[in-house]
């Protein structure tokens, strides 16, 4: 069943108002956001028109934005990736561990997002890799997938990174194969440490660089002396790494995967009521055991934290690292596999994206006959823009 309200229902309803009011800060990534989400299957964007050959039934199917923050978008993106994905999975137990960046560095990170959140990535992957290449835990190189997510169920900005990793490797000289204990993947204090020190030097070296840009209310750490202070601040602070339980399988593995990969800040489907003054949506709290509550926030507050968690243009939110790296992830999946083959693994169940309810949009939705396209329905012509003759 369709959602009854929308994101692009708060910004049809709310949008002019919050650019009028927040004019002088909004980028051109938010304002793009914005418009790509309120214009999503709408006449604005065209479609096409087709009917049913039996009943004679007429509808128009308008072009979606395919802007990656848009809740109606990632549907089909997801599929692709998902299926170039299910090639790619071992029959091993996967892990899941997930990193996230304290709250004072969050607040470096939110002004400097192409920066820190390439850090974030860098640093988790090395965490990673390093305790996993270590012989007194797994002596092993592995491999992840790597998501970034910056929200919390609030949309509050909460950056943090979700890890899916296979549990084990080739050894370093790629003769043998280093699965890791039943039920056990690496110490999560360990990685706590590790990852908290890789991020803050890796950090440090960025303000050394002067690649950090450090304003409003942070631009006391401008200065380094400020800068230092908060640094040694974070470094006595304890770095929340968690680790979940392995995943049962390779099924498992792409049912969390289309969860996760191209979620967005919000799904329409947590959205209660769209007023003229407040938008109510549903959240889990998970302080409190993953309760489900209710928030109202006025909708000027609504769209202000979604527009916390657009992403630079050209970020990438998923990467790949160890023998999943693109650049040679064939070769070292075969080497996987070639290894596997020695020992008695789990055997794979077929993966299959999770099952979901779906609109067979070819037929028609009366009597079930061929929806055919008989009409291109063309974006509306751009509105002229008026300047004053000074000839």
């Amino acid at each position: 069943m369709a959602a009854r309200w929308e994101v692009a229902d708060v910004f049809r309803r709310h949008g002019d108002a919050y650019r009028r009011a927040h004019d002088g800060h909004l980028g051109r990534v938010e304002r793009r956001v914005m418009s790509a989400v309120a214009l999503c299957r709408t006449a604005a964007l065209g479609g096409h028109a087709e009917g049913c050959a039996d009943c004679g039934f007429v509808r128009h199917a308008y072009n979606s934005c395919r802007n990656r923050h848009c809740p109606k978008c990632q549907g089909q993106a997801r599929a692709e990736w998902l299926a170039a994905r299910q090639a790619e999975l071992l029959p091993v137990p996967y892990f899941h561990v997930v990193f996230t960046v304290a709250s004072p560095a969050a607040e470096i990170a939110f002004q400097n997002k192409q920066t820190v959140y390439a850090i974030l990535f860098r640093t988790a992957a090395e965490t990673l890799r390093r305790i996993a290449a270590d012989p007194n835990h797994l002596g092993a190189e592995i491999g992840l997938v790597a998501v970034l997510h910056t929200w919390g169920q609030t949309l509050q900005h909460h950056p943090h990174v979700h890890c899916v990793v296979p549990g084990g490797g080739p050894s370093p000289d790629g003769t043998a194969g280093s699965p890791c204990r039943p039920g056990f993947f690496l110490p999560i204090r360990v990685l706590s440490r590790l990852f908290r020190r890789l991020f803050l030097d890796e950090l440090r070296a960025a303000f050394d660089a002067g690649q950090l840009g450090l304003f409003g209310d942070l631009a006391h750490l401008a200065d380094p002396a400020g800068f230092a202070r908060r640094l040694r601040d974070l470094r006595r602070a304890e770095w929340i790494v968690y680790a979940k339980p392995p995943f049962g399988g390779p099924e498992q593995v792409l049912a969390y995967l289309a969860r996760y990969t191209h979620r967005v800040a919000i799904a329409n489907s947590r959205l209660m009521t769209v007023t003229e003054d407040d938008v109510t949506f549903r959240w889990k709290d998970y302080r409190h055991h993953g309760k489900s509550k209710v928030m109202a926030l006025d909708a000027d507050e609504f769209i202000r934290r979604f527009l916390l968690h657009t992403l630079p243009d050209g970020f990438h939110r998923i990467r790949h690292y160890g023998f999943l790296a693109n650049g040679h992830r064939a070769a070292k999946l075969a080497l996987c596999r070639e290894l596997l083959a020695a020992r008695p693994i789990i055997e794979p169940a077929t993966p299959t994206e999770p099952k979901q309810a779906t609109i067979a949009f070819d037929r028609c939705p009366c009597c079930g006959g061929a929806m055919i396209t008989f009409a291109i329905l063309l974006r509306p012509p751009p509105r002229p823009s008026f300047r004053q003759d000074t000839s």
